[in-house]
């Protein structure tokens, strides 16, 4: 009887504990997102003009978004990187992002105000 009780009292405890780690949740995805936006925005602060595209990325990164436009005889890339959280959703929208504009290779701005002249 005292084996089956002390079997019984092991397996009990083996369960609770393991209770304890799925309770908790914290997996860790929060603090993956805030450390990636901290670093976007530390990075775009750092930006000069007329760095290359591989160079911006070497920086920065895989863009969360990227847009291609030619106009004329320029061509203009945006890259977007995440620097806010709008909605806790765990999707990245374009508005939760920076865009960096670059002109035929060159970074010419950053910001709405940038991506703006594009539609001049």
């Amino acid at each position: 009887m005292k084996p089956l009780i002390l079997a019984g009292a092991l397996g009990l405890s083996l369960l609770l504990s393991g209770c304890v780690i799925s309770v908790d949740g914290h997996d860790g995805y929060q603090s993956d997102w805030q450390k990636q936006e901290k670093h976007n925005r530390k990075e775009v602060a750092r930006l000069q003009p007329n760095l290359t595209t591989g160079e911006v990325m070497d920086r920065m990164g895989v863009a969360d978004f990227s847009e291609f436009v030619k106009k004329g005889d320029d061509q203009y890339h945006v890259l977007y990187y995440r620097t806010q959280r709008m909605d806790d959703d765990g999707v990245t929208t374009k508005d939760e992002c920076t865009p960096l504009v670059l002109k035929n290779d060159q970074l010419v701005g950053w910001g709405d105000s940038a991506l703006g002249m594009l539609s001049q």
